[in-house]
């Protein structure tokens, strides 16, 4: 009997070795994206999600978790098992300006994740309702300067790169506009398109098919240079001075997820964002395929959580 048993128990454990050794992903992997359906964050990362379990063999989901500025979702990933099946995928805004924004963040940005790669850029950009008189940057400095108040610029939330950016024009420009938080850019847009608001800074992703239809006025972008993707539209750096940001989408898994599997998903996710046909998916969303390795990608986190840190104590922005 106790040789029989030794012996049914040696073939129980060489039957679960395939079980052990089989290759990932295995099974379904869930992709967080910490905003809502319908944003720019899940323009990106869904046909992301479909392209990159394509090239793996498995199911890619998209599992939306909303809330407090992207704090919710992001740390429910951070808390999670770091096994490779539970990923964020998040813009860039959420992930290093939140930090500085409240008082209590459920994660952090550098100890409790590891970068996979950055995954496409998308140009910020100054629209206005049509109505108002203006087409260049100028134009808006000047009409801003002679109606101190008058003019009204809504944003994603207080503390959102839509804000901050606002602020940072503001501050530059020496102009007074009067700050209208949004929950989120959907609302914020509805009520530019109706004219209950006259300006805002926001991604190009979510406001593109109202420009394209009419219903908005773009005036600028907000690149360092001009975009690929908006090639005869002027910076706003190029009237005033120091205004520039863009906006990333960035892959994450938790931190001590084993390597073999961080791996994998950089050599895919790289190879991936080499595919022309992905390439093409991306531009229709207004984004462009990420050309940085992960190394840079992580130097782009850290230059950027200084860089915000310092604009959210100078504004005095906060949510809490």
């Amino acid at each position: 009997m106790t040789r029989w048993m030794k012996f049914a128990a040696a073939m129980l454990c060489a039957s679960a070795l395939p079980a052990l050794a089989q290759p990932y992903p295995s099974r379904p992997v869930s992709i967080v994206v910490p905003h809502g359906a319908g944003g720019a964050n899940d323009a990106i990362a869904r046909p992301f999600s479909h392209a990159i379990g394509a090239r793996l063999g498995q199911s890619f989901i998209v599992d939306n978790r909303a809330g407090a500025g992207g704090n919710i979702g992001t740390g429910y990933v951070a808390r999670g098992t770091p096994d490779g099946y539970t990923l964020l995928l998040t813009v860039g805004s959420s992930y290093t300006i939140s930090p500085f924004l409240y008082k209590a963040v459920p994660f952090d940005p550098l100890k409790d994740f590891e970068p996979i790669g950055m995954v496409a850029t998308a140009p910020y950009v100054l629209v206005v309702n049509p109505a108002l008189p203006v087409k260049t940057v100028q134009e808006l400095v000047t009409l801003a300067r002679s109606q101190p108040g008058a003019l009204h610029m809504a944003s994603a939330g207080n503390g959102s790169l839509d804000h901050l950016l606002g602020e940072m024009f503001k501050s530059a420009a020496g102009v007074d506009m009067v700050h209208v938080p949004y929950r989120g850019a959907s609302a914020a847009n509805t009520d530019l398109v109706s004219g209950q608001v006259s300006v805002t800074f926001t991604s190009w992703p979510s406001v593109m098919s109202f420009v394209n239809a009419g219903k908005l006025r773009l005036i600028a972008v907000a690149s360092p240079a001009r975009s690929p993707l908006l090639p005869n539209v002027p910076t706003i750096a190029e009237t005033v001075p120091g205004v520039s940001a863009i906006s990333w989408y960035g892959l994450f898994a938790p931190a001590a997820t084993p390597k073999d599997v961080s791996a994998k998903l950089r050599t895919e996710t790289a190879a991936l964002l080499k595919d022309k046909a992905f390439q093409e998916t991306l531009k229709a969303q207004g984004a462009e395929a990420a050309t940085v390795d992960t190394a840079r990608f992580s130097e782009i986190i850290r230059t950027d959580l200084q860089q915000w840190a310092r604009i959210v104590k100078a504004t005095g922005a906060h949510v809490d």
